[in-house]
């Protein structure tokens, strides 16, 4: 496994992270979140994101449980965690400064840690002054709560506006970004967050490299597994918006690229995600050690990997 900066930070997080949307606490239980947590670590992996949101709360349960199961020493790992969904009331989501701190906290308390070593604003909130958002991010970090802040599928122009308020006020502005990047969605990455790889050091840990497996191949336009998330009665909207012919046709295109490189598709894929220089790393999703021993055994393709439809 290779490690990298995240963005201009000193912190060092594998090429290739684990995420726990979807699975933790949707398909995995404590038990089979230990083997598949372990299996990543054999691999590596030093990195682990989560979110309040997810599975609305018990995957941070799980991962943090496991984690504790597993008696791994916690200054051998990096934790993130997003905050902005965490609950039905009206101050229970969102980025005040009341969420923010109280979702921390809440946080943490799932996950039996401490503090995280990152914490994202999960969305942009309109509702909320950007100011308070910076100083309630700062708020958390001086606390010892997190380490480093950053944001999730920001525009370039609201991490701008962020950043421009931390420089005013000396704070520590958002070092990392984490957004959607494959195949498939590009143009964030490779072209609205360009002036901000350079003007603030953004580092990226991108999500979905497999666009929710459909960059997998084994989806048939019609036809899914039913051990796949998209068989999941949650997910069957974004089944719907994925599996549309023009996806499917650009999905084939690709395969006989990946057999001439003598890789399953899959590989492809993400190696091209970990591929590109801005990207600190890369979070992937599993549910099973043969996945996961699929999607880490890729570092000889470790290469600039271009890709044009």
């Amino acid at each position: 496994m290779h490690y990298k900066n995240l963005g201009r930070s000193g912190l060092k997080v594998s090429q290739l992270s684990y995420g726990a949307w979807v699975s933790f606490g949707n398909q995995l239980d404590v038990k089979e979140a230990k083997s598949l947590l372990q299996c990543c670590r054999d691999h590596g992996v030093n990195f682990f994101d989560n979110a309040e949101v997810y599975a609305n709360g018990r995957a941070e349960e799980i991962m943090g449980q496991a984690i504790r199961e597993l008696g791994w020493k916690r200054s051998d790992i990096v934790v993130s965690t997003k905050i902005f969904w965490g609950g039905p009331g009206p101050n229970d989501k969102g980025l005040s400064r009341k969420h923010i701190v109280e979702g921390t906290k809440a946080s943490l308390k799932r996950l039996d840690m401490d503090y995280v070593d990152v914490i994202y604003c999960h969305r942009p909130d309109a509702s909320t002054p950007i100011e308070e958002t910076v100083r309630a991010m700062n708020f958390v970090i001086d606390h010892g709560w997190a380490f480093y802040w950053g944001t999730s599928e920001w525009s370039a122009q609201q991490i701008t506006e962020a950043w421009a308020v931390a420089e005013r006020l000396d704070l520590v502005g958002p070092i990392v970004e984490q957004p959607e990047y494959n195949l498939l969605s590009r143009h964030k990455v490779e072209s609205e967050y360009l002036p901000l790889y350079s003007n603030y050091g953004l580092g990226l840990t991108t999500w979905s490299p497999l666009a929710s497996g459909v960059l997998t191949g084994k989806y048939n336009k019609g036809v899914i597994p039913p051990d796949s998330r998209f068989a999941l009665e949650n997910y069957k909207n974004l089944a719907n918006r994925s599996l549309v012919d023009d996806v499917l046709r650009k999905v084939n295109g690709l395969k006989p690229i990946a057999d001439e490189l003598h890789v399953p598709l899959a590989q492809l894929a993400i190696a091209w995600c970990a591929s590109n220089p801005n990207v600190s790393s890369v979070i992937t999703g599993a549910t099973k050690e043969s996945q996961v021993s699929l999607i880490y055994d890729i570092m000889f393709l470790m290469l600039p990997l271009t890709v044009q439809f």
